[in-house]
């Protein structure tokens, strides 16, 4: 049995997982790193303690495998901006976080002059903070001589996937796959290549960029890690769209991680959203690329982090369940998760967190329900645009990511969307989505076996009433509106 080592970077942790050919986790390793909170509203992560827990967590994962391990796939955080050194692979700033809101007064500023539906023709993106290309150019105007050794091509920029080729392949390799390109706010989306035209409104230098290639192909030798090749690279939410093997069109899942993200293939097309959705490359394999409409949901698991690290209302993140399944109800209680304003189908940077609803009566327990639904609710706000740009309605939705394990929430999920949720037996299908591209470069994979891998391994069907249902909903839209524009 042959194997595949599959890096799966994530915002809070780094983690490693050995897969069977088959699609078996062999092994495993997983480590968090810290978080960084500058300024209100500001997210950075130390590059280097990204780039040393995934090598820690890599080199577990490889020790406890008997048998060959014949390639690396990488699949990242996405957005998360890194700007190093090429001679010495140095950051030259703490790498900004896909969270990070610092430029939204830029952003607003491009749409103040015109310029949101040209980027979203190009990018299938929107003006928001949460893309690549406005941090990127943050730290061109912020860190003192950037742009000059930039100009000159001293200086390297990538998204998380790129920083960690550059330095696995011993700072050969600079470069980037067609899904995490695509969210830079710096792509064209049709033509497959950086926009000329955007690089320059954006003043970004050409120098300073990453080759783009594509998510299933060939990128060098990772000498640190036994001289595996690296044969498969994309975004976290493209690779698990792949692992979920969601390969034919009208296909969808939801990760439920740090955020929520829900894609919907869209085959060949690029379907433009008129519900504040986001169009994207889901992959591309040989010289086809194939798309996808995306929902982000900032803070989905994060509120579960929230309770326990700041609120103390529980030492482990898994007693959420236990506490929320405490009461029968919310009790009224609304919890908008706000914290780094709001995604789509909203786009509101200025959005921030609101527990609205509170009573004499209400308890922690309430509090903890109204989180956990709070990530179903913004899953429902999605879908619902999704089905309304795409005409699609879907028949069920493939689920995954760590939230996933929460039965509580998986039903009430399924409740509030009127659609079945089908949880698969493996569900780290974003480091399993990394796997079968790097398997499809090797020749280990082709696409009828990765079908054939996916397996459920529980179905959730909805039981609520369509009454109840709506109330609920209707609830948890007014609390929206008054988390809206909060900060200046």
């Amino acid at each position: 049995m042959k194997h595949i080592l599959a890096l799966d970077q994530g915002t809070t942790s780094s983690r490693a997982i050995v897969f069977s050919e088959d699609g078996r986790i062999v092994s495993r390793s997983q480590k968090e790193f810290r978080q960084i909170y500058p300024q209100p509203g500001w997210v950075e992560h130390d590059a280097n303690e990204i780039l040393s827990t995934q090598l820690q967590t890599a080199r577990e994962a490889l020790s406890g495998v008997l048998g060959e391990v014949v390639a690396l796939g990488i699949t990242n955080q996405r957005e998360t901006t890194v700007l190093w050194e090429r001679a010495t692979g140095k950051p030259v700033h703490n790498a900004i976080v896909w969270q990070d809101r610092r430029t939204a007064g830029y952003c607003d500023d491009l749409k103040a002059q015109g310029f949101e539906n040209k980027f979203k023709q190009k990018t299938g993106l929107l003006l928001d903070p949460y893309f690549s290309g406005t941090k990127l150019r943050w730290l061109l105007e912020n860190v003192p001589d950037a742009r000059a050794r930039a100009e000159a091509g001293e200086l390297a920029f990538g998204t998380v996937d790129s920083w960690l080729i550059y330095n696995l392949t011993g700072f050969e390799v600079h470069a980037t796959d067609t899904s995490n390109a695509a969210r830079t706010l710096l792509f064209n989306i049709q033509t497959l290549e950086w926009d000329t035209e955007i690089l320059e409104l954006m003043n970004i230098p050409r120098a300073v960029l990453p080759e783009v290639r594509a998510s299933s192909a060939s990128y060098g030798i990772a000498k640190a890690l036994n001289n595996l090749p690296i044969t498969g690279v994309a975004g976290d939410q493209h690779a698990a769209l792949f692992g979920q093997a969601c390969l034919d069109t009208g296909m969808a899942k939801n990760t439920y991680g740090t955020g929520c993200f829900m894609l919907l293939n869209t085959g060949s097309k690029l379907v433009s959203s008129a519900s504040g959705l986001l169009t994207t490359p889901a992959w591309q394999v040989g010289s086809s690329a194939t798309y996808a409409l995306e929902g982000s949901v900032f803070i989905a698991g994060a509120v579960v982090q929230w309770l326990r690290d700041e609120m103390k209302f529980f030492t482990d993140a898994k007693e959420v369940e236990t506490l929320a399944a405490s009461v029968s109800d919310n009790g009224g209680v609304y919890l908008v998760p706000a914290f780094a304003g709001l995604g789509a189908p909203h786009w509101d940077a200025y959005a921030r967190g609101t527990i609205i609803g509170l009573t004499r009566g209400t308890g922690r327990a309430h509090i903890a329900r109204a989180a956990l639904e709070a990530v179903a609710f913004q899953t429902k706000d999605v879908l619902e645009a999704m089905q309304a740009d795409s005409g699609v309605k879907l028949e069920a939705l493939r689920v995954d990511g760590g939230a996933t394990s929460n039965d509580l929430l998986m039903q009430f999920q399924a409740d509030i969307l009127g659609v079945p949720v089908e949880r698969p037996k493996i569900t780290e299908t974003t480091a399993l989505g990394a796997a079968f591209l790097a398997g499809l470069e090797s020749g280990l994979m082709n696409l009828d076996s990765i079908r054939s891998t996916w397996q459920l391994e529980r179905r959730f069907k909805p039981q609520m009433n369509a009454v109840e249902r709506d109330k609920l909903y209707a609830g948890w839209k007014k609390a929206v509106e008054r988390a809206k524009a909060w900060a200046e």
